[in-house]
């Protein structure tokens, strides 16, 4: 099984970044931790801060990847264009926030992804990624 991770913007800044809501940890050492964990997945990670790049980079994962894992940030709340790239794909993704977006600013309580993906996990910390790599583990027994 291949899953790829998919972070959009200003996720490349946790550890640093708000670290009361975000946590003191990197993203590349929660990731080591994630592949140390999971050594049957094949795991890959991407992010980027344009939003551009985060639609081609779900576009390509149709042939390569058995599911996506995706923090679009801000772009969660923004983009019609990643909602529209989730239903033109047929890989699964999984919609994940390290805050609870429902008990932060009202703009964050409306998602572009939602609608689209398979499913939502947020409000975990940086587990929630582990859930949703937990969530492929179930659906493919």
């Amino acid at each position: 099984m291949k899953i790829l991770i998919l972070n959009g913007p200003n996720l490349n800044l946790l550890g640093k970044r708000e670290p009361g809501i975000y946590g003191n940890q990197t993203f590349e050492e929660f990731f080591a931790a994630l592949q140390f964990q999971f050594k049957e997945i094949e795991l890959a990670y991407f992010q980027s801060n344009i939003e551009g790049e985060l639609i081609t980079k779900l576009q390509e994962s149709e042939d390569e990847f058995d599911g996506v894992v995706l923090n679009a940030g801000a772009y969660t709340h923004t983009s019609i264009g990643i909602g529209d790239a989730i239903k033109a794909i047929s890989v699964p993704v999984v919609e994940v926030h390290i805050s609870n977006t429902f008990g932060r600013e009202e703009f964050r309580h409306q998602s572009y992804i939602s609608p689209n993906a398979r499913g939502v996990i947020l409000g975990f910390g940086m587990q929630s990624y582990t859930l949703a790599i937990q969530s492929f583990l179930l659906k493919k027994k």
